[in-house]
């Protein structure tokens, strides 16, 4: 559980976020000036501050200032009313993990809260393994690469490893737009963020969005932004994600989901660098670098008209393929040494490592959700695991091999909840149908007697998602 700051000079707004921290488990501190928060802030390892953006005496930037200053790994979130929203951009680009705009939902400051302190606890953690990377062998091309480089939790010592890092140090001196191609949980993300990272736009912001997640209309205004009366429940004006990465990156993930239509409006853009928000009629100049991803052969879909071919050549001017887990076994066993480091503190504690056994399935299991799955897998011993090591007994069954029922489960402990361990319990069930089927969905929604959306959206939730149908051509040189 975390420490949370909240700054207001509202009284009911700052108690009602603090009763939302206090009912997700955190510990909330409270006040009504930047000036206070300040000295609490000095007196507690505080995670996460909410703060107001006006305020008088020391407003809502100078505390991000502060708090950048005396404990940069805090994350900061901005309240802002909408009169105050580019002013609440600006507090992003100085360092803020986000703003949310007033008045708000109880659910949606919960979500906000719980994304900030999720990249509050990643941080951390990728500044623990900053402080032990090491060069394998004294070789530049073998290494295990944390944030030293802006590389996030990219780990990696197996020569396709190498090459990627090789391309993105290339890639990112440059302003090209980049296409990621890779499975379902190989890290293209995380590829994202190293781009950006060492890249000359790496102090404007990375602003990221799922295109596969909304339908045209959603994702058009989450792209350009609308103005208030566009469109039924348009309130206020909202800025678009491509305003909102101005001098900065937008990362497309899901690229080739979006429809023809909306592939049209995203070619205005890649060829005129001008938006405009949705109900508007004035353009707007942004100047963004586009980094796009997939886990689908674009190319396939240029050939068969499910994808523009003007706007497949302007995405793919550099094109980036990642290759999945089962190809660089010698990442298998540092990842998830990386992984048990990482996840142990907040799930079992007193496992500090692998048994040789254990690294020996770790190594034969083929990951068909890739660097992603194994996080999973590991996550999952960690909550069954009896210290100091993870043994092949606490590994799911399609790791381990056994096939373990639902009957035969250890009883939820220690500080394992029930919706943790139903969901530990779930994801065993969806992985091995999921082997034994061989990879077919179909066959496994059967197996699992569940609808195909139902197993669709479970298999994205755990981990295990789509793996593209062939690879892309030759064409993959930096």
């Amino acid at each position: 559980m975390a420490t949370v700051l909240v700054i207001d000079d509202n009284d009911t707004l700052r108690e009602g976020v603090s009763a939302v921290c206090s009912r997700l488990g955190h510990k909330t501190l409270s006040t009504d000036s930047g000036e206070k928060g300040l000295r609490l802030l000095e007196q507690n390892d505080t995670q996460l501050v909410v703060t107001d953006l006006k305020m008088d005496g020391l407003d809502g930037i100078g505390v991000l200032k502060a708090v950048m200053e005396r404990s940069p790994n805090t994350a900061v979130v901005i309240m802002t009313g909408y009169a105050t929203v580019e002013t609440a951009v600006e507090a992003i680009k100085i360092g803020a993990f986000d703003f949310i705009e007033k008045p708000f939902a109880s659910d949606r400051i919960r979500a906000k809260i719980n994304q900030a302190l999720e990249w509050q606890a990643l941080r951390t953690t990728t500044d623990r393994l900053q402080e032990t990377t090491q060069v394998l062998s004294g070789s530049r091309d073998r290494q295990i690469v944390s944030t030293e480089n802006g590389y996030d939790e990219m780990i990696g010592q197996s020569g396709s490893m190498a090459e990627v890092f090789r391309k993105i140090e290339k890639i990112a001196a440059t302003s090209a737009s980049v296409h990621i191609f890779g499975e379902s949980g190989t890290g293209k993300e995380l590829v994202a963020n190293a781009i950006h990272n060492n890249s000359k736009r790496k102090n404007g912001p990375l602003v990221k969005v799922n295109c596969g997640a909304l339908n045209d209309s959603l994702l058009e205004s989450e792209l350009f932004g609308h103005e208030k009366g566009a469109f039924t429940g348009a309130i206020k004006r909202k800025l678009g994600r491509f305003e909102l990465a101005h001098n900065g990156t937008i990362f497309l993930d899901e690229i080739g989901e979006i429809t023809p239509a909306m592939q049209v409006k995203l070619l205005r853009v890649l060829q005129d660098s001008v938006i405009e928000r949705v109900g508007g009629e004035k353009s707007i100049q942004v100047d963004v670098r586009i980094i796009s991803a997939t886990n689908k052969d674009l190319e396939k879909e240029v050939e068969e008209g499910r994808f523009r071919q003007d706007l497949f050549y302007r995405l793919h001017i550099v094109p980036l393929t990642l290759p999945p887990l089962r190809e660089r076994t010698d990442d298998i066993i540092p990842l998830a040494r990386h992984f048990v480091d990482k996840l142990r503190e907040r799930t079992n504690p007193e496992v500090d490592g692998l048994s040789p056994q254990t690294e020996s399935l770790l190594m034969n299991y083929r990951y068909p959700g890739n660097v992603r799955e194994l996080e999973n897998i590991i996550e999952q011993a960690l909550v069954f695991a009896s210290p100091p090591l993870l043994e092949p007994s606490d590994l799911p069954a399609q790791v381990s091999g056994s096939k373990p029922s639902l009957e035969h489960l250890p009883v939820p402990s220690g500080n394992v909840g029930l919706t943790e361990f139903l969901e530990n319990a779930e994801r065993q069930m969806i992985l091995s149908a999921y082997e034994d089927s061989g990879g077919v969905k179909t066959e496994t929604a059967r197996r699992l007697k569940i609808k195909a959306s139902a197993l669709y959206y479970k298999l994205e939730k755990y981990g295990i998602g789509t793996i593209a149908s062939r690879p892309p051509t030759g064409k993959t040189e930096v």
